[in-house]
């Protein structure tokens, strides 16, 4: 016999569907209004460049960032930065999440396990990420695996709290079913910890990614020679602010389409949580 998840709803799967799910229109009409701003400020930008009140050797227009961008099509090597990049954040990012699942696990469900484990991770959670780079170089060498591991530490810490805060948050009720019903160990927290800690869990996750996008610049400034990190190093030693931008631009763009997923993967997770 299993546990229902905590909040599961007892109305009816089509009337549940119907009430989360919004309208196609009213989806795409939030999609076209968030994308308003963004559309008038490129819009604004442009004209100021073309009127001669932004200097385009400081910062140059839409159009020249765009263009940058087919130029490096061209040349063949705009989708190796991008897939080198890509990579690395994965990577990181699934093994920062792990750790962070594992241990966040461990110290929301077992207090002596907290008492000994929380104090040391809150005090390193302190320590700035450019803090790392030269013992991570140090230890592990300019190859990938010290670039892999400087974003696992940006992506461990918000999995590790938000999963700890939302284990620590579950209902004693729900724990005392689950003992009757003689849950433990790893079938416990498959079963009822993380279901029950799941809004929490990937808020960390998808705060954890956002800090691997971030962490894998200071990870490619570490001697790579592909990612969008090393094209903003390039745009600045060559003196080409369209090439930083573009880099910028694609951070921009591929952390908001990775971050969409994982919340899409978060709703179709929570069928019961209202919208």
């Amino acid at each position: 016999m299993t546990i229902p998840a905590l909040g599961s709803s007892v109305a009816p799967a089509g009337r549940e569907r119907a009430r989360i799910a919004p309208p196609p229109r009213r989806r795409d009409a939030r999609v076209g209004t968030g994308l308003i701003l963004p559309a008038a400020i490129l819009g604004l930008w442009e004209l100021a460049a073309r009127s001669g009140v932004l200097r385009a050797h400081l910062l140059p227009s839409p159009s020249a960032v765009i263009a940058s961008l087919f130029d490096l099509q061209r040349q063949g090597v705009l989708f190796a930065h991008v897939g080198a990049t890509c990579l690395r954040v994965l990577a990181g990012f699934l093994l920062g999440a792990a750790l962070g699942t594992v241990l966040g696990v461990v110290t929301g469900r077992n207090a002596r396990a907290h008492a000994l484990l929380d104090p040391l991770l809150q005090a390193l959670r302190s320590i700035p990420s450019l803090s790392w780079v030269p013992l991570f170089l140090l230890w592990l060498g300019i190859q990938e695996t010290s670039k892999v591991a400087l974003i696992a530490v940006g992506v461990f810490f918000p999995v590790y709290l938000n999963l700890m805060s939302g284990i620590q948050s579950i209902d004693a009720r729900l724990l005392e079913v689950a003992d009757m019903f003689d849950y433990h160990g790893a079938r416990l927290a498959r079963h009822v910890l993380l279901p029950a800690a799941l809004p929490a869990y990937i808020t960390g996750l998808r705060s954890g990614l956002g800090l691997g996008w971030m962490f894998v610049v200071a990870a490619e400034l570490m001697g790579a020679s592909q990612g969008l990190g090393y094209l903003m190093v390039d745009g600045q030693t060559t003196s080409r602010p369209e090439l930083i931008l573009a880099a910028i631009l694609l951070f921009a763009m591929l952390g908001k389409l990775s971050d969409h997923l994982l919340e899409r993967l978060g709703r179709r997770t929570q069928p019961w949580r209202e919208r």
